[in-house]
């Protein structure tokens, strides 16, 4: 395979082009999400004994950062998986993330806290999957998923956009939470890991 030369200029036009692009269709997809769904999910955080949260690859990386904050704000929380997650129960919440709304653990891990009576929302690309069949409430992100390669709605490979707007999500729940505990960043940094 014969590497064109490209002129650093080039490649940093290019960049910056690629930016402009992501954070055009995040913009985009946030005019498509329902935040009264989302508004629901912070009253179901701050209602729940425990939050336990899931997610696989690329969204499980964006999830850990919402389970991270959410400790940072004093709640509970555990990222199923983990050796130190605890049963999950009655009166606890269960956010999960899946493009597809298939992944099997995740849909396992659904079905496993609607048995225990947890609460459980789902967070996907589909309305129509399993996951979203088990949840308790839907928050429908309308990105393209991974399988979906020949998708108008990005421009970016596979999940990208879905796993993007889930930071970006789940840190304005976080905010908004932030803002109704009053607490402030001096005790947030408290909690911070220490252990580094």
């Amino acid at each position: 395979m014969e590497v064109e030369n490209i002129s650093e200029q080039q490649i940093a036009k290019d960049i910056r082009a690629n930016l402009e692009m992501i954070l055009k269709e995040n913009t985009w997809l946030l005019k498509q999400v329902d935040f009264n769904e989302v508004a629901t999910l912070v009253n179901d955080i701050k209602s729940a004994h425990h939050i336990f949260i899931t997610a696989a690859g690329r969204s499980g990386f964006a999830m850990r950062s919402a389970a991270m904050r959410l400790m940072h704000l004093g709640l509970k929380v555990h990222f199923v998986g983990e050796t130190t997650t605890p049963a999950i129960l009655k009166g606890d919440l269960l956010i999960a993330a899946s493009a597809s709304g298939t992944t099997s653990t995740i849909v396992r891990a659904a079905q496993k806290a609607k048995e225990m009576g947890a609460m459980v929302v789902a967070i996907s690309t589909q309305e129509d999957s399993l996951l979203s069949g088990l949840a308790d409430q839907v928050i429908l992100v309308p990105a393209a998923g991974k399988q979906d390669l020949e998708s108008s709605r990005s421009a970016q490979y596979a999940g990208s956009l879905f796993e993007q707007f889930l930071l970006l999500l789940t840190d304005s729940v976080f905010q908004s939470l932030w803002k109704l505990e009053g607490i402030p960043a001096a005790e947030l940094w408290k909690r911070h890991a220490n252990l580094e």
